[in-house]
């Protein structure tokens, strides 16, 4: 299914880039294959390859959104169908905890300037916070209706939690779990995600298909961003270092790229059917789309052009991604794997014409 490397056989001591002359005399000595330039009308297939399959706990049910904390060396993924957080550690790829009692948990994310975890519990309609050195619940706070993703202004400590059915954003102080204010921004909104150089969050909102530029602190719109040819948007990341925003339009399987500073649509390219989740990886400038139909994405972000790496089905409703900026292992937690539920690591590998990509992971 994917491309086959040599990469195991390699040191693997973190990521780095071999000379030209001995990444020839590699590939000579041991047949190398990599993806080749794909063929009039053919996609070739994305540049990663399998390294484990993680069992996680509990049932074969939907999982969610996943959220790295990269300093604490853990993963937290939002086993949805189970109502609980699965904790994973980053090192040896083993689960190492599990939260329960998260109702129907959608979005999670990890805040490790503050020791949280904050989850979306749509089942109860509410925040919860957990303390990450003991994944305790610190708080619950109420939201609107279907908490969803979630974002946070590390300047003001606040975090922001989408509705999606009641169209708003709730605004809560990230250490004391209080609600500020609730911000009404359309019909229905879908992810959020915070810039630091402008102090803005952006929303992706439908209909019409839109990013919404937010201020945290003050509640007011700045700004409404039209998506053209998007229909269904829904997932958004924002890559903060190139003011970039990605959103996954669920209904016409594409994702659209936003320039923030100008606050434009810029580009967009196809992908698997009814796309959802999206990470980023800014060490290798990758960008991931995963689908609900299965099939997973890969981009190389360049300038105001989505240049595709490569796409194919990897699993049934493989629709969550996540990236550990550290390792470049990239997380797809899987209800059947293949008949229970599973986590699938994977890494990244050469690409035709690119530079040789290792990555490091426990027992290898």
């Amino acid at each position: 299914m994917f491309a086959t490397t040599v990469t195991d056989k390699l040191p693997t001591v973190g990521l780095h880039h071999r000379a030209a002359p001995l990444v020839a005399t590699i590939l000579v000595a041991v047949g190398l294959v990599v993806p080749a330039n794909p063929v009039a009308g053919r996609t070739p297939e994305p540049p990663l390859e399998r390294v484990r399959d993680v069992r996680l706990p509990g049932r074969s049910s939907r999982f969610d959104y996943q959220s790295a904390d990269a300093p604490g060396r853990r993963l937290y993924v939002a086993h949805l169908g189970d109502s609980a957080l699965d904790v994973i550690d980053l090192d040896t790829l083993r689960v190492v905890g599990t939260v329960p009692e998260l109702a129907n948990v959608h979005g999670v994310l990890a805040v490790p300037e503050i020791g949280r975890v904050f989850a979306s519990a749509t089942g109860t309609n509410e925040l919860v916070t957990l303390d990450a050195s003991t994944d305790q619940v610190a708080a619950r706070t109420p939201t609107g209706t279907f908490p969803d993703g979630v974002g946070y202004d590390p300047r003001d400590d606040l975090v922001l939690v989408s509705n999606k059915n009641a169209g708003s954003e709730t605004v809560i102080e990230g250490r004391s779990g209080r609600v500020v204010r609730a911000v009404q921004l359309g019909r229905e909104v879908g992810n959020v995600a915070y810039d630091p150089s402008s102090g803005l969050a952006y929303v992706s909102v439908r209909p019409p298909d839109q990013v919404v530029a937010l201020d945290p602190t003050t509640g007011a719109i700045t700004d409404r961003v039209r998506l053209k040819d998007c229909r269904g948007a829904h997932g958004l990341y924002l890559q903060t270092e190139t003011q970039q925003a990605f959103v996954a339009c669920e209904n016409n399987a594409k994702v659209v790229m936003v320039d923030l500073r100008n606050h434009r649509q810029i580009a967009a390219a196809s992908v698997g059917d009814n796309p959802d989740v999206l990470a980023y990886d800014p060490g290798l400038g990758r960008l991931y789309v995963a689908a609900e139909s299965g099939v997973v994405t890969v981009f190389s972000p360049n300038g105001d052009r989505l240049h595709k790496l490569g796409q194919t089905h990897l699993a049934d409703k493989a629709h969550s991604v996540a990236v550990d900026p550290t390792t470049h292992l990239v997380f797809f937690p899987l209800e059947r794997d293949p008949d229970k539920p599973g986590l699938r690591v994977m890494k990244p590998v050469r690409t035709a014409g690119g530079v040789g990509v290792e990555t490091r992971a426990a027992g290898q």
